[in-house]
């Protein structure tokens, strides 16, 4: 099972009050349906290749208003060939449509009306509807994060962004073909969206890869700091090494006043110590407590002295 498919069974198995479902059949009915006139009656026809989503659909109608509707599973007969699962709801259909606000004296409206939206736990349930309807998530295995609704008209698109910017989310439109995507890149945005929807063992496992591929990433960020600095210690302490056997090769090595060639002698010995461990190197050796920057002046020195010999 995909991630996405994860998510929107988690959100379909989700209990919630009847006012809250209400306001999720209200993006699901916006959707996936198209009207459809028989015998005089509106009603409703509702396509999905969700299976989730189409049961989770047919369940709503039954809880809301014990109406019995009719599936038709049929295969597509493209590339794919996934399966489309049509509702046919014929009974009550002007009154679904006008008690979930899509329908008024006006006809259809482009968003449902604000009364189905006006409560935070509302809004945060027409939102899980609609990625149920046509949302998707990268799993979070992938470290390109992406939470998308595909939709078919920009001034719903732009309605669902002032949505889930409620929930001080910030979602952005993108055009694709002929569809508007509502689309969140951010992780932090991606998780709080996960679990605003209600999905929030879907969250846990985002959150878990997340904090997984973060703390791999610090970890080899560490590393090759590390192997940065031993490299940057090597090359310093052979650049040093080859200045004392310049003043070897010159015969002025016993010319060095005590404390340059004690700080020659500790080097010789040790040529891929670092700084820190010379000055321990050097006290333990001499008894002479040495600060880093005044091992570092020393040597400093020690490699002035070969250049000038070279030149």
């Amino acid at each position: 099972m995909s991630f996405t498919a994860e998510i929107k069974q988690e959100i379909a198995n989700g209990q919630l009050e009847r006012h809250c479902e209400r306001a999720q059949l209200s993006a699901l009915i916006q959707l996936t349906s198209s009207l459809v006139i028989s015998k005089g009656n509106l009603g409703i026809q509702v396509r999905s290749e969700s299976p989730t989503t189409a049961k989770r659909i047919v369940f709503l109608v039954k809880e809301l208003y014990d109406v019995d509707t009719h599936l038709q599973i049929a295969k597509k007969t493209n590339l794919k060939k996934n399966n489309v699962y049509t509702i046919d709801i014929i009974d009550k259909g002007r009154m679904i449509l006008e008690d979930l606000g899509l329908y008024t004296s006006r006809g259809l409206e482009s968003h449902p009306s604000h009364e189905i939206v006006t409560k935070n736990c509302c809004a945060a349930s027409y939102l899980a509807g609609a990625f149920l309807a046509y949302g998707s998530c990268n799993d979070p295995q992938n470290a390109n994060y992406h939470l998308e609704i595909s939709l078919n008209e920009l001034e719903y698109a732009n309605f669902i962004v002032r949505m889930i910017a409620r929930f001080e989310i910030k979602a952005k439109i993108a055009r694709r073909r002929k569809y508007y995507i509502v689309y969140l890149k951010k992780a932090d945005y991606v998780s709080d969206f996960l679990a605003l929807i209600g999905a929030h063992d879907a969250k846990m496992r985002f959150e878990d890869e997340r904090i997984g591929r973060d703390i791999r990433n610090s970890l080899s960020r560490i590393d090759n700091c590390e192997i940065a600095n031993e490299e940057k210690i090597i090359r310093a302490g052979q650049k040093q090494l080859e200045g004392i056997m310049k003043i070897i090769g010159a015969d002025r090595y016993d010319a060095l006043p005590e404390k340059l060639k004690n700080v020659a002698e500790i080097r010789k010995k040790h040529p891929e110590a670092s700084l820190l461990e010379l000055c321990d190197l050097y006290q333990k050796s001499y008894g002479e407590v040495i600060s880093k920057s005044g091992m570092k002046h020393r040597l400093n020195k020690i490699e002035a002295l070969a250049e000038t010999l070279e030149e």
